[in-house]
């Protein structure tokens, strides 16, 4: 079996810098908590856990602590819990991406010049949660084309235009060229990661090669949600899986002669390595 594995799967750099920020401050026999899991892959943040991690949930939990340090993860958080973690006198360690602490710092200063913030990107991601939380005035959070008209129908003529850094590239030129259409003061910032554009684009190219394609991720991860979004779109027998052990499955088959590999960006290198090992069995 040929194998093809793509160059960009695995740990972006602001997840590799998160990640390890934590197992740095296990050292220090410092109580540690992360705020959120640190990063979407549920084998990381249990093996975290074994080693005396906590996580926080909530403003509420956070508000009961009263001692130790918290690890901001990579997807980073609203302006309310740094304020909060300043209050209860404990110590931060901010492990966010620097390229989700660009958009925080573009929102918040166009909002303060009075533009509606619209977010490109799914409102439920811990990340999107994060950037509204620097936001000063009206935020709106659009996915989709239809997102897209009910905001013309509302909102006014100045915006700032952002997007969720892991959001597919492609989706977000189609969706601002709508707005290219009006007659809006608009400011479009393309704030998604150089290393998310990559990722998608090999992923794509490689899935146009291949009999058979598996994206290695955690089902939680946004990223790796779209990665495989992508590579179906290009490939019809396109898997996501989480473990080696998933190519176990009957819904599995093992008969291709060319298969392509790609990850998420919070699927530790171990677990890429694994699943190739196990193709080649």
């Amino acid at each position: 079996m040929k194998i093809t594995m793509a160059k960009s799967a695995g740990f972006c750099f602001g997840v590799k810098r998160a990640v390890d920020t934590v197992y740095e401050q296990i050292k220090t026999n410092e109580k540690v908590y992360t705020y959120g899991p640190i990063i979407h892959n549920s084998n990381v943040v249990d093996d975290l856990k074994a080693k005396g991690v906590e996580v926080i949930q909530s403003l509420e939990e956070l508000r009961d602590i009263k001692e130790g340090v918290v690890v901001i993860r990579s997807h980073g958080v609203a302006k309310e819990v740094y304020d909060t973690i300043r209050e209860q006198n404990l110590k931060c360690i901010d492990a966010t991406c620097p390229f989700v602490k660009k958009i925080h710092k573009t929102v918040a200063k166009e909002s303060d010049d009075g533009r509606e913030i619209v977010i490109i990107g799914n409102e439920q991601h811990p990340e999107v949660e994060g950037i509204k939380g620097w936001c000063n005035g009206t935020v709106i959070v659009i996915e989709n084309t239809a997102d897209v008209t009910e905001f013309l129908i509302k909102s006014k003529k100045k915006i700032c235009i952002v997007a969720q850094t892991t959001f597919n590239y492609k989706k977000f030129r189609n969706l601002v060229e709508i707005f290219d259409e009006k007659e809006y003061d608009r400011v479009v910032v393309n704030t998604i990661c150089n290393a998310t554009e990559e990722r998608q684009t090999e992923a794509r190219s490689i899935a146009k090669k291949v009999d058979m394609m598996l994206v290695v991720g955690d089902k939680n991860s946004s990223n790796t949600q779209k990665l495989y979004n992508i590579c179906k779109n290009e490939c019809k027998d396109t898997y996501y899986i989480q473990l080696p052990s998933d190519l176990k499955s009957d819904n599995i088959p093992r008969l291709f002669n060319h298969v392509g590999i790609t990850a998420g960006a919070s699927t530790p290198k171990i677990i890429i390595e694994e699943v190739q090992k196990e193709c080649q069995n």
